[in-house]
């Protein structure tokens, strides 16, 4: 794959979010996590390197501009959702704090935590979808991403999302069959 610049991913990125109109700070960082969007600092970030990686990574001939400003309609779709995302702020910091006092193996093996990991896959799948939905919308409007493309790109994203969600279920039902199989 050819190189690309820091600066030429930043204008791609820059230039989706002018031709939708939103204020929206667009910061790079070197997370490892190729976009995402902080609804507590109103960020849109970047990892150029991972950018570059995840868009090789996929399997169907996308040009990496493409691939960019649907990822980029993502991330502002979930600007577009930030009130419900500030909403449930208290039961991530729940989330967060359950993962910090206990350890994966105590997460993984106690149905009443491994129950709270699968409420927030649950949370996280829906606010995906919604920014999916809005990238959509969004993208409708503007018409730069071909849509067989946009959607392949998006069930792309999900599937991580909903094989991990499906992965943990089947440990949970596992789990939870094997308590009823114990005796009282």
């Amino acid at each position: 794959m050819q190189q690309y610049t820091n600066q030429y991913l930043k204008e791609i990125i820059h230039s989706t979010i002018l031709a939708t109109g939103m204020n929206i700070e667009l910061k790079q960082d070197y997370t490892g996590v190729n976009m995402s969007y902080n609804f507590i600092t109103h960020i849109v970030s970047f990892d150029a390197k991972r950018l570059v990686e995840a868009a090789a990574e996929f399997s169907n001939m996308i040009p990496l501009e493409i691939y960019i400003n649907a990822l980029t309609l993502h991330e502002l779709g979930h600007a577009l959702d930030r009130p419900a995302l500030q909403a449930s702020l208290p039961r991530t910091i729940d989330f967060f704090e359950m993962r910090n006092e206990n350890s994966l193996n105590e997460i993984y093996n106690t149905p009443s935590l491994l129950s709270m990991i699968i409420e927030e896959h649950i949370m996280n799948i829906a606010f995906e979808e919604t920014a999916w939905f809005n990238a959509e919308i969004l993208n409708n409007k503007l018409q730069l991403v071909n849509i067989d493309m946009f959607e392949k790109i998006k069930n792309h994203s999900l599937s991580s999302y909903l094989n991990n969600y499906r992965e943990d279920l089947a440990l949970f039902k596992k789990i939870q069959d094997e308590a009823e199989l114990l005796p009282a």
